[in-house]
């Protein structure tokens, strides 16, 4: 009777030490496929950097943009010397750790030593639109790139 009970105790914990690692199996699995990008798309890098940020939009409203956008300093964006047009950016204050999601659409600075100009809506949401100025980090974020179809013409 105790041996059986003995065998009885030792399937059971076989068992779920069974369930257990196949669980964790597909799990693993599951955080492989998860980090590669489906055949079809890749992933651009991202990019960081460290800098001064400025921001501009007064007296530039309705002008156009480097993208040939029209200008819009209450729009969450940035001028950049070197993103891509349309890339996205999280830029943060160092000083006070606030965030925004910018779209670049427009080239600069134009003032030496700064890294970004941004819009003056993304100023405000960083809390940097009294000083003008403030140290920031800038983060590109990943963009998946779906494989392009060309329009024929008709």
């Amino acid at each position: 009777m105790v041996e059986s009970l003995w065998i009885s105790k030792a399937v059971f914990f076989v068992c779920i030490s069974a369930v257990v690692l196949s669980g964790c199996s597909s799990e693993q699995q599951g955080a492989q496929n998860a980090q590669q990008p489906p055949q079809n798309e890749t992933t651009a890098p991202s990019h960081t950097e460290f800098g001064k940020a400025s921001w501009y939009g007064p007296g530039l409203a309705g002008g156009e943009t480097a993208n040939g956008e029209k200008f819009d300093q209450n729009a969450l964006t940035a001028a950049h010397p070197s993103l891509p047009m349309g890339a996205k950016a999280e830029v943060t204050n160092l000083d006070n750790g606030k965030k925004v999601d910018v779209t670049i659409n427009d080239r600069g600075p134009e003032v030496k030593g700064r890294a970004i100009d941004l819009s003056k809506g993304a100023a405000k949401i960083l809390d940097m639109k009294k000083s003008g100025t403030a140290h920031v980090k800038i983060v590109t974020k990943r963009v998946k790139h779906g494989v392009r179809k060309h329009k024929r013409p008709n």
